[in-house]
């Protein structure tokens, strides 16, 4: 089994999060400059057996893209080209930079580690990835 990634893309930094190759536990990984994103993907897929990309979907509160849809788009498509053999899903992620802040707050990192911007997409990545493994998980338990 391979290990699911979450990629939390922004047009300067793009936070990813990476699960234990038995996709049991999120985890942190880094976050990369946006322009040196398909070579960490490159070279991490080389080492490491990757089954899908989680890409978080940008969607305003009524359901419909929000701007930054129009970046992230094109990355996926480019994504699929590159790694055709590699699933893509696409998981909602409005408020996970939010969550992510307050995580920080409740994990009790002081002020100005949590103005590290870097940080908060790695955080925002693990939270999408957490949110779709909860939500395989209980897609997995209805239809036993």
């Amino acid at each position: 089994m391979g290990r699911l990634m979450a990629i939390d893309y922004g047009r300067k930094r793009t936070g990813l999060a990476v699960t234990d190759e038995l996709q049991i536990i999120a985890t942190g990984l880094e976050t990369v400059e946006t322009h040196k994103l398909m070579p960490f993907l490159e070279n991490y897929t080389r080492r490491e057996k990757v089954d899908a990309f989680i890409v978080g979907e940008a969607k305003q509160m009524d359901n419909t893209p929000s701007e930054s849809a129009q970046f992230i788009e094109p990355f996926v498509n480019a994504l699929k080209n590159k790694f055709p053999d590699i699933t893509i899903e696409r998981i909602d992620e409005r408020f996970t930079s939010k969550i992510a802040f307050q995580a920080m707050i409740d994990g009790g990192l002081h002020k100005k580690q949590r103005q590290n911007k870097a940080l908060i997409d790695t955080v925002s990545a693990v939270i999408i990835l957490q949110s779709y493994m909860q939500k395989r998980e209980i897609t997995q338990s209805r239809s036993k």
